[in-house]
């Protein structure tokens, strides 16, 4: 059974939803600026690299498929 709050009445499901993402959105350890602008660079990295061996992957496949199919 849901908890009453101070008036006596069941608080509602969106007031009870924020209070707790507020709550641990506190807890959060948030990372500096210059962490936040290091990771983000490192994505980028990481995607153009991904970026660079599935288009590697593709050109090989398409090549065996021709070579293959005539």
């Amino acid at each position: 059974m849901a908890e009453k709050d101070k008036k006596g009445k069941t608080p509602n499901a969106i007031q009870v939803f924020i209070r707790e993402t507020t709550g641990e959105l506190r807890k959060v350890s948030w990372p500096t600026r210059p962490e936040a602008l290091r990771l983000t660079g490192l994505v980028l990295m990481v995607m153009v690299v991904v970026g660079f061996l599935l288009a590697g992957v593709e050109a090989v496949a398409g090549w065996l498929l021709k070579l293959l199919l005539g």
